[in-house]
């Protein structure tokens, strides 16, 4: 009996640094973008190579938080699936799905750009997750980030088993899946027990571009029983219906953001497991997001359970209560 199940995808990242004088950030709309001279050689500064994925990101967390945690997405039959598995095996995660032909998931990720960064996302295998596929969902815990393809039509009837066997469900979604909207998501939307999402991906699941947070959690809470949204350095907010919590975020340099939505999410969802409330659940979410934010890669800070709970109790984060 698994105490968590992480369903989601798998990746190879490769950290690419530059300052080269080849590229440029250019205000375009209400956006910044990089722009890349056209016939120039870019030199790297660096290049980091590790695991990432949404699904073995958190699975990874789950882990080091002292769950016992299984991992349900496909490897492809290549070295980069060879290194993911090897990984996970070495942070106690079991590998529930299937290693296929073709290639394992692979991100060029661009940092080094005004502390933030531009990923290139190759999805191989990960979108080839089959209902075949799924095991018994012997668990307590059901933890779902974004799939594409056939593996969102797979995750739809896992989240329909889960349901009706009592499992507790998490959903985390990318703006890929959130911008369907809600009726798109509404088999796996109605009834969850925590949804978590960054602001822009809120709003584009409500078609609400510009709402401010209350009233992008009071349009979720009929649907959701705990919905968590996050704002960069505003911080990460939840209700319960009754009232609005938000937690205010520590000042401190960030090294890089790959896998910091991740580790709050898994955080989070780690202290209801714990049985925590929702101000110690979003403290723990947040002390595992500042965790990656000072390392390069998605799992390589990650806090295990000791870890955490010192943190939690050397420098608590302040949360506020208001009315929804």
């Amino acid at each position: 009996m698994y105490d968590i199940i992480t369903i989601g995808s798998a990746t190879v990242d490769v950290f690419a640094k530059t300052r080269a004088s080849g590229r440029e950030i250019v205000q375009h709309a209400k956006h910044r973008d990089v722009c890349l001279h056209l016939g120039s050689k870019i030199l790297i500064d660096d290049l980091v190579t590790d695991t990432g994925g949404g699904g073995t990101n958190t699975a990874v967390s789950f882990s080091r938080l002292g769950f016992k945690t299984g991992w349900l997405g496909v490897l492809g039959n290549d070295a980069n699936g060879k290194q993911v598995f090897a990984a996970l095996r070495n942070d106690h995660v079991d590998i529930l799905g299937p290693t296929k032909d073709g290639p394992t998931g692979y991100s060029v990720i661009m940092v080094g750009l005004e502390h933030d960064r531009t990923i290139l996302a190759f999805k191989g295998v990960n979108d080839e997750l089959l209902a075949k596929d799924i095991p018994d969902l012997k668990t307590n815990w059901l933890y779902c980030s974004s799939m594409l393809g056939k593996s969102w039509d797979t995750l739809v009837s896992v989240v329909k088993r889960a349901r009706k066997a009592g499992i507790r469900i998490a959903f985390n979604p990318s703006m890929y899946v959130a911008s369907q909207g809600m009726h798109e998501l509404a088999p796996v939307l109605q009834g969850l027990d925590v949804l978590i999402l960054n602001k822009e991906e809120a709003e584009a699941l409500l078609h609400a571009p510009g709402s401010n947070i209350s009233y992008l959690l009071r349009k979720l809470h009929p649907h959701v029983k705990l919905p968590v949204i996050t704002d960069g350095p505003r911080g990460a907010y939840a209700t319960d219906g009754t009232s609005i919590f938000h937690l205010k975020p520590h000042r401190m340099a960030v090294v890089e953001t790959t896998g910091a939505g991740d580790a709050f999410a898994s955080g989070f969802v780690a202290g209801q497991m714990l049985g925590f409330g929702i101000p110690e659940s979003l403290r723990l979410g947040q002390v595992q997001a500042e965790s990656v934010l000072q390392a390069v890669g998605a799992k390589n800070n990650l806090a295990t359970r000791p870890q955490a709970v010192a943190e939690l109790k050397r420098k608590p984060h302040h949360v506020e209560e208001s009315h929804l």
